[in-house]
């Protein structure tokens, strides 16, 4: 490696040099903000004539010695594309100015030193060789025809503009004069004496900001040769990208989908920020079949995540549907195991008719959940390996069987206790998404005429009991009554409904939005209208007859799954602290802050639950009584421990407990870390 300081127009008139844009480079693209600053700092340093030089920071290539047929040296960029790039667009808009005025010298200085390889053939003309849709727009800007418009939107054009705005002839000698004063440092790397990876991960931890799918893409393809570097991208990663992208929002989603692909493949959820960490630790870089080979499992599946965030791309229409209610619930978590029900459909491993069970089963496991308000930090380890509890055999079955197996906060709500919650919450203030979706669902069950909320702006959610009721409901229901629906009932479903006229209804009484002409409940063709439309009166008899008209439709909407299974606790992932007793029995494993504990003694869960959590937090154990409550201690031979275990290079705690003693330890030092959750068990069968 060599760093020197450099002229940056020392850099770019390197005689038959291209600089080359390597494929995984992110795309060009500084804001208008970036490109002021550096305009400004260029215009500072040009007018003040005591300033010889200014510093722009680094610019890191690989020069691996490598030629063109016609002698061009390639130097390819992996830091510094975005300050090259804008640097180019600047000497392009003095080059355009320099024809506007008849400079011909200076166009051809400019061209010929900064733009052009002026012998090279036309492929290696450019100095600055981007990305492809970079390049068509570089090669527009250089054009000598201003008749034609560029079609496409880019980055390179937009702040070309920016720069025509503002460098003039009135200003253009400051600004070459402060080109002329710029410097940085040259870093030059050679990729057998060096690491380029490793050099640019260092320069990504001091503020590049890339995503964890660029710092991904850039491991993948960094070590390539150009020509499979070619290859691996537009045969893998690029149809990745155009995969993983919610099409709505324009927003990628490469870094999700990469992180759920790692939960499904390794039943542990990585940190948001460690996913390209984890994605080398599990798939390090070797030859270029293995790459494609496991590349090629990762395209396949992003053809299904593409569904599962664009719902719309699914042709079959009775399937979009449910991934439209799925999309809208932002049932994210269950995503690595729906990618992969998602590839057996596609495969015939199961029917239509089972695909859509699965969607219709995950959509009421996570809606009772939701409705009562059981933690959604659950579920990501629920589905993170739900798909390893499938049996294609009896594939439906072995699901609804592994969910109706969860205990405590990870469970299945069952009818009753849904209907119980149901009955009093608050389901007008939840999020907009999740009520519309409530109302849709009740509306359109087994109803071929879909009513639309979300797309037909004159549908509006009204409040039968209204929010400021006129003073006549009062009179109407008695002061009592009155302040009991309000207080009770008021944002409950039985007291929602759906109205395409919710101005002229407003707060009127009961009989007069019923048959109000045209636009009363009684001329609604609305399913949540017709039981309106047959009542003399709205208090708190007919809210309740209502509700229990609602709830049993919701129970047929989100079922619960009717199926018999064997109680089977040894073979249950369960939560510890409902756990069965442990004496005498044996682990198979432990899912402790979602990863995967490989323990098959409780002694050994003992110990590895309070190491993490020492080094987690160690404070805690010194600012409770958690520390006296498991003999920690740095002398265990003064302290009289019996079996002394460490817990770290300095701390012993006391092992010779039997194992209840070590589950209510456990459950204890969870308790005090706030995080009775994060412990999932397994036993193992009894022999």
């Amino acid at each position: 490696m060599k760093a020197t300081e450099t002229r940056i127009e020392d850099f770019l008139s390197s005689n038959k040099t291209q600089f080359v844009i390597p494929v995984y480079q992110r795309n060009y693209d500084w804001a208008t903000n970036q490109c002021k600053q550096l305009l400004d700092d260029i215009l500072e340093v040009g007018f003040q004539k005591s300033m010889h030089a200014h510093f722009i920071g680094s610019i890191v290539y690989i020069h691996d010695d490598i030629y063109t047929s016609s002698r061009i040296k390639e130097l390819t960029i992996i830091d510094g594309q975005q300050r090259l790039t804008t640097l180019t667009l600047i000497y392009l808009v003095i080059y355009r100015i320099a024809k506007e005025i008849d400079d011909e010298s200076l166009v051809n200085e400019i061209a010929e030193t900064y733009l052009i390889n002026k012998y090279a053939p036309e492929e290696e003309k450019l100095k600055l060789r981007p990305t492809e849709n970079n390049d068509k727009a570089l090669k527009y800007l250089l054009r000598d025809d201003d008749s034609e418009e560029f079609q496409d939107f880019s980055k390179l054009i937009d702040n070309f503009n920016y720069f025509k705005g503002r460098i003039t002839k009135e200003n253009y000698h400051s600004v070459l004069e402060g080109l002329s004063k710029l410097m940085f440092v040259e870093i030059s790397l050679e990729r057998k004496k060096d690491d380029p990876q490793r050099i640019f991960e260092s320069l990504n931890s001091t503020g590049l900001e890339l995503s964890q799918a660029d710092l991904i893409r850039n491991y993948i393809l960094m070590g390539l040769n150009r020509q499979n570097q070619n290859k691996i991208y537009q045969n893998y990663w690029e149809i990745i990208e155009k995969l993983a992208k919610d099409e709505s929002l324009n927003i990628s989603r490469v870094s999700d989908f990469i992180r759920d692909f790692l939960t499904l493949r390794t039943n542990k959820i990585p940190n948001k920020g460690k996913v390209y960490l984890e994605f080398k630790a599990n798939y390090p870089t070797t030859t270029v079949d293995e790459l494609e080979s496991n590349l090629a499992e990762i395209k396949t599946l992003a053809k299904y995540y593409n569904k599962l965030i664009n719902p719309k791309n699914e042709i079959d229409k009775d399937i979009r549907l449910q991934l439209e209610y799925i999309n809208r619930l932002e049932i994210n978590v269950a995503f690595p195991f729906l990618m992969k029900v998602y590839y057996d459909y596609a495969n015939s491993v199961i029917d239509k008719h089972t695909f859509i069970k699965v969607l219709e089963l995950i959509q009421s496991f996570s809606w009772r959940r939701f409705i009562l308000g059981l933690p959604t930090n659950a579920l990501n380890k629920i589905f993170m390996s739900l798909y390893d509890k499938v049996d294609t055999s009896s594939y439906l079955f072995s699901i609804q069987k592994s969910l109706l197996q969860r205990s405590g906060v990870q469970r299945f709500p069952k009818n009753t206790e849904l209907v119980d919650a149901l009955r009093v919450k608050d389901v007008y203030n939840i999020n907009s998404k999740n009520r519309i979706y409530l109302l849709e669902r009740l509306e359109n069950f087994e109803n071929n005429e879909r009513v639309l909320i979300d797309r037909n702006p004159d549908i509006t959610i009204e409040h039968i009991f209204p929010q400021n009721p006129d003073p006549e409901w009062e009179t109407l229901l008695g002061s009592v009554e009155f302040l009991f629906i309000k207080e009770n009932y008021l944002n409950t479903i039985a007291n929602l409904t759906l109205s395409g006229n919710n101005g002229r209804l407003g707060n009127k009484p009961f009989l007069e939005k019923r048959d109000l002409k045209d636009v009363g409940y009684k001329n609604s063709r609305l399913w949540l209208n017709k039981y309106l439309s047959s009542i003399d009166k709205w208090d708190k008899g007919e809210i309740e007859r209502r509700f229990e008209q609602i709830a049993d439709r919701v129970l047929k909407i989100w079922e619960y799954p009717d199926i018999s299974i064997e109680d089977e606790p040894e073979s249950r992932e369960v939560n510890i602290f409902e756990a069965e007793d442990p004496r005498f029995r044996k682990l198979e494993y432990a899912i402790f802050f979602d990863s995967r504990l490989e323990v098959n003694q409780v002694a050994k869960l003992y110990v590895e639950v309070l190491k993490q959590l020492f080094e987690l937090q160690p404070e805690t154990f010194f600012t409770t009584e958690l520390g006296h409550k498991i003999s920690l201690t740095k002398q265990p031979d003064e302290n009289g421990l019996r079996q002394a275990v460490p817990i770290n290079d300095t701390y012993f705690i006391e092992a010779n407990i039997d194992n209840t003693g070590k589950f209510d330890r456990i459950k204890y030092a969870l308790t005090v870390f706030d995080c009775e959750d994060e412990l999932t068990i397994k036993y193992a069968p009894n022999s």
